[in-house]
């Protein structure tokens, strides 16, 4: 009887754990060889569901752009995320649609006429992690 009201508890425990007390880190998206140092870099982080987490807007300094989201609760994410060349927050094309302005995706993932399957750029997070990312230019 006494393992069974030990279960019973642990049980409940488990339950009413709140979720902040789930592992927690840092993770840190660094975008290197970026064509300029203009604009801004836009970043959105996505759960596996492709519900937008966070969306992150952040200056480039000697063509690089250092990214950090601290107390990210352990789970399995997507990022995508483009460099706003002129600052309009919206990523520019050509008259077909193909970018003039660099982008990429979490893994440093590519697609083929389009952005990647969300199976290769999905990630687990469990602690402090570094990613580094190379932009995608198509147009200069």
């Amino acid at each position: 009887m006494a393992l069974v009201m030990l279960k019973v508890i642990i049980i409940l425990l488990y339950c009413v754990i709140p979720f902040s007390l789930q592992s927690k880190g840092t993770l840190e998206i660094e975008i290197v060889e970026l064509r300029n140092n203009k604009g801004c870099v836009l970043l959105e982080l996505l759960d596996d569901n492709d519900n937008s987490i966070k969306g992150i807007r952040k200056q480039i300094v000697n063509n690089t752009c250092l990214i950090t989201i601290t107390d990210l609760p352990a789970g399995t994410y997507v990022f995508k995320y483009f460099h706003d060349e002129n600052n309009n927050e919206e990523i520019d094309s050509n008259w077909i649609g193909i970018p003039k302005e660099g982008f990429g995706f979490s893994n440093n993932a590519k697609g083929t006429f389009g952005p990647p399957k969300q199976e290769k750029m999905i990630f687990k997070f469990s602690s402090d992690t570094t990613m580094i990312c190379n932009p995608q230019y198509l147009k200069k």
